[in-house]
């Protein structure tokens, strides 16, 4: 179908394989350094999506199999796009502290198909301004860089931490909906929608 805004200016359509050169470009912050995954993550990544506080506004934990599904998709949309959802390591300690980035959202809604923004931290990485950060950064990154149009962010109207990054990375509160595919009896089904342009970069 039609999409229903371009989420990529100029040369670098949202189906693209590969960035100039070949090379990925990566977001760039005072604290945090962006990385491709590689196999070593494994670990880390599927103790994450199993920690129970960290998924606490999600339906439920991932299995080892969801996180593995998801571990093929995030890294497929890398390679394919040239952008996606990144490691994210500490530069004073080189510690791994959980994922950060864009996600091509393609569920059925009024705003998709889109570019989206979204973050994961394992508890340790939480009250230091991490996400913030990355999030500003990403941003910056998008639409300096990725020549990328607006970028939408979710999450359920019930995670206020997230909302507060949100805000505080300069979105704006666009909307909200219902998630199709969260149960309509689960807290977890209203969300709340923000948005960022990159004419208010």
């Amino acid at each position: 179908r039609r999409q229903r805004q371009m989420c990529i200016r100029d040369s670098f359509p949202c189906t693209t394989s590969a960035m100039p050169g070949g090379k990925l470009l990566l977001p760039e912050s005072e604290r945090l350094a962006f990385r491709a995954w590689g196999e070593r993550d494994w670990p880390f990544f599927a103790a994450m999506n199993a920690n129970p506080r960290v998924m606490r506004f999600f339906p439920a934990v991932m299995t080892e199999e969801e996180s593995r599904a998801m571990w093929n998709r995030l890294r497929a949309e890398l390679d394919e796009k040239g952008y996606g959802v990144y490691a994210v390591e500490l530069k004073s300690s080189g510690s791994l502290i959980g994922l950060l980035g864009f996600h091509w959202a393609d569920f059925k809604a009024d705003f998709t198909p889109c570019v989206e923004i979204g973050w994961r931290l394992v508890p340790e990485a939480w009250g230091h301004g991490y996400a913030t950060e990355g999030a500003r950064a990403c941003l910056e990154h998008g639409f300096a860089r990725l020549g990328l149009d607006r970028v939408y962010s979710f999450t359920v109207c019930v995670n206020l931490p997230s909302q507060a990054v949100m805000q505080r990375a300069g979105m704006r509160k666009t909307a909200e909906f219902n998630h199709p595919k969260v149960a309509p009896d689960s807290v977890l089904y209203p969300h709340v929608l923000y948005v960022r342009e990159a004419s208010h970069a």
